[in-house]
């Protein structure tokens, strides 16, 4: 089973900048694509970014120009980058990853990390 641990959520005023992390472990497993959603109070959650294993990303267009999702395989990590932030930015961002090993293929969450845009 693979664990993720999600960091670097908080409390930001507009225009300003934020960068989340996602760090994937267990054992002997591969990771495919890696993904950051969101969630805000009484909405669905939504993607925000996807990033495949050759580094080939896609972006709401909500968030084009503004956020930046990128990886480091050797940490097993994603990260997204938020600059330039909204009030409308505020939620709930959880990380997802699909992994596997043999033929075994499955996607996991992470816990969830709450960003605040607030004056």
């Amino acid at each position: 089973q693979v664990q993720l641990v999600e960091s670097g959520g908080g409390l930001v005023q507009p225009g300003g900048s934020l960068r989340l992390s996602c760090a994937a472990s267990g054992n002997s497993f591969s990771i495919f694509s890696m993904r950051w959603y969101r969630q805000a109070p009484g909405k669905q959650r939504e993607l925000v970014a996807t990033i495949t294993s050759g580094g080939s990303s896609n972006y709401a267009d909500s968030v084009k120009g503004r956020f930046t999702i990128s990886r480091d395989n050797a940490k097993n990590t994603v990260y997204l980058q938020m600059n330039s932030l909204k009030p409308e930015d505020t939620a709930v961002y959880y990380c997802n990853v699909d992994w596997g090993y043999g033929l075994v293929y499955r996607s996991s969450w992470g816990q969830g990390t709450q960003v605040t845009v607030s004056s």
